[in-house]
């Protein structure tokens, strides 16, 4: 049983070796302080695709700045949002795991002490979930566990009604979970959180880009 436990232990260290070397991963370095500075930051799945013959991965930076509670992503639809919210939250649990990300040497992740998400549609016909009611299930769940030392990350905020009861709504959770010390990162296409996050100090507006010429998304 001894020998056992060794060899699982040195199966996963060799695995998390050979995927750092098929993917480029490099040892993060790891801060106490809620700092977030992803350089060139790819997926893994998407470096798995290119690797079987896909297209070439578009490496994104994900930075939060010094005294940025909530960070707020919107631009164009299929521009990259919630691959930009996945890309953080997937590379900051394998950072923590021991698992070397593919990301720029130098990149900075935070030793958040938890990680909440809500990214999909979560809607469910046999237990009377609409696609709204759904979310706000989500939320409840950040609103009572979520404080300092959490990650909450939250596709489509506010998504799923009349835009000025959503957008209200989700600023609500928000300055509650920023009051209880979590950073936060969304995306969104209300208006309300984006002009909040212009005003507020604690809120800080992100774009993905598009060519405005030919009105192709370019992904970072």
């Amino acid at each position: 049983e001894s020998d056992l436990s060794i060899f699982g232990a040195l199966d996963s260290v060799q695995a998390r070796a050979l995927f750092a070397v098929a993917a480029g991963g490099v040892a993060p370095i790891v801060r106490k302080n809620g700092r977030i500075r992803l350089r060139n930051a790819r997926h893994p799945l998407l470096i798995l695709k290119q690797a079987r013959g896909g297209p070439a991965v578009i490496p994104i930076d994900i930075i939060r700045p010094e005294g940025c509670s909530v960070l707020v992503i919107s631009g164009a639809n299929t521009g990259g949002k919630t691959v930009a919210l996945k890309t953080l939250g997937l590379l900051t649990a394998m950072a923590l795991s021991g698992i070397p990300v593919p990301a720029e040497e130098g990149s900075e992740v935070s030793l958040f002490s938890s990680i909440f998400a809500d990214i999909g549609d979560r809607q469910d016909i046999i237990a009377s979930l609409s696609t709204f009611s759904a979310h706000i299930k989500r939320m409840c769940e950040f609103l009572t566990s979520a404080g300092e030392g959490s990650l909450v990350l939250i596709d489509e905020i506010g998504a799923g009604t009349d835009p000025s009861e959503g957008g209200a709504f989700a600023l609500a959770a928000l300055e509650t979970l920023r009051e209880r010390g979590a950073t936060v990162v969304i995306t969104t296409h209300l208006n309300v959180l984006k002009a909040h996050a212009q005003s507020d100090p604690a809120y800080r507006n992100a774009s993905v880009e598009f060519d405005e010429r030919t009105l192709k998304p370019l992904y970072q």
